[in-house]
């Protein structure tokens, strides 16, 4: 062999051990050259599998455990023809990048979503707050939200008689990874559930596979078949929003407790604390002049009883409306037209509170909503179940 032949050889392998490097998913992208240059000026790494391209997860030199939840946000509106060469320097200004994930198409274009995922949550607060309608390109705008890794699941079809414990007993018989079961009493009836639960997993993949196998058809639960899906993820408060907050919510009420008896009650620790009460069915809002007495009359009450019922106090949650819209948007569908009519803040506590702002009765995705107005209308108006059910169709 000759030295020109040696040279040349040694170039072919050089270049063939260069392009092995290439990770799938950025070997051939149109813009595989700003894809390395990204790479290579970070030191994170990009693969792509399951029709997304992820970059990082985690990031170099990364110790720690994974970020917790609410640290990840939703991107949408991406430009077809963006990719992380340019998502990345915006996104990375506001927060250390725990990894992105791109949805990409068959064709090599971007799906028009992404998620990015920081370290801290207060990074991911700061995405939502700087970088919604971020002009990525001239009269191109971001949509960025916060992502919320639901880890809860509706089971309707419980047998009313059933216990809480009993509920959460058959249901970690059959699934794995089970925190917590979530039953509502019966409003008019304490010993009875209302027919339905929320179960919480420790995990959304937990959660995905429990799903997955109380599908009907695919098990049953003491004797028949039940009903399954995803319920609406909680949405986060700020911290600093939760500390304002001067409104308890009290559930699990008997349906003939009043509202003056529920604001004598709640008033003795601090004649005159309370403002006003707002009564309906079985739970109550109660408003105090002050955050103090809120608190002290929740950590008083909390587990007591009145008259004949064991109280559930906590306080309320506050969501803003642009954002509870948001996601009533997302499971519906469609647009939400009664957003403009409402306050700027809706409680968020249980999906018979949002009948107290006015909102519609599908606060749940799937076949979640019949259960709740079902529920909601026979024990108060059961006459009137046909009109509720075609009002809210």
């Amino acid at each position: 062999m000759t030295a020109e032949d040696s040279t040349a050889a040694m170039s072919s392998d050089s270049a063939a051990g260069s392009s092995a490097k290439v990770p799938e998913g950025v070997a051939g992208a149109p813009n595989e050259a700003a894809l390395l240059a990204l790479m290579e000026r970070t030191g994170y790494s990009m693969v792509q599998e399951n029709g997304q391209r992820k970059y990082g997860g985690p990031p170099p030199g990364w110790e720690g455990p994974h970020p917790q939840r609410g640290c990840e946000v939703f991107v949408g509106k991406i430009p077809r023809d963006v990719y992380e060469d340019e998502l990345v320097p915006v996104f990375e200004a506001v927060g250390r990048i725990y990894e992105l994930r791109l949805m990409m198409d068959f064709d090599g274009k971007n799906r028009g979503y992404a998620f990015v995922m920081y370290c801290h949550k207060h990074e991911a607060k700061r995405a939502v707050r700087e970088l919604n309608n971020y002009e990525i390109r001239p009269g191109r705008l971001l949509g960025v939200c916060c992502s919320v890794d639901n880890c809860r699941l509706f089971i309707g079809g419980i047998p009313k008689m059933k216990k809480r414990e009993e509920i959460l007993e058959e249901i970690a018989k059959v699934t794995e990874g089970v925190l917590d079961v979530i039953v509502y009493a019966s409003a008019a009836d304490k010993m009875k559930n209302r027919g339905f639960a929320f179960v919480e997993y420790e995990s959304h993949r937990a959660a995905a596979m429990a799903r997955r196998k109380l599908m009907p058809g695919r098990i049953q639960l003491w004797g028949h078949q039940i009903a399954v899906d995803w319920a609406e993820p909680e949405i986060d408060v700020d911290e600093d929003v939760m500390e304002t907050v001067k409104i308890l919510y009290v559930r699990n009420l008997m349906i003939e407790t009043t509202e003056d008896t529920i604001k004598k009650s709640f008033g003795q620790f601090n004649p005159g604390c309370v403002e006003r009460v707002k009564k309906i069915r079985d739970y109550a809002f109660v408003h105090f002049t002050s955050r103090e007495d809120a608190v002290h009359a929740m950590n008083n009450l909390n587990g007591t009883e009145l008259e004949g019922s064991c109280l559930e106090v906590t306080l309320a949650k506050p969501v803003d409306k642009e954002q509870y819209s948001r996601y009533q948007k997302a499971a519906r569908g469609g647009g939400a037209a009664e957003a403009a009519q409402q306050p700027s803040y809706v409680y968020s506590c249980d999906p018979y509170t949002l009948a107290y702002y006015g909102y519609p009765y599908n606060a749940l995705i799937g076949p979640n909503r019949d259960y709740f107005v079902k529920d909601t209308i026979l024990e108060t108006h059961p006459v009137s179940l046909p009109l509720v059910l075609s009002r809210h169709a």
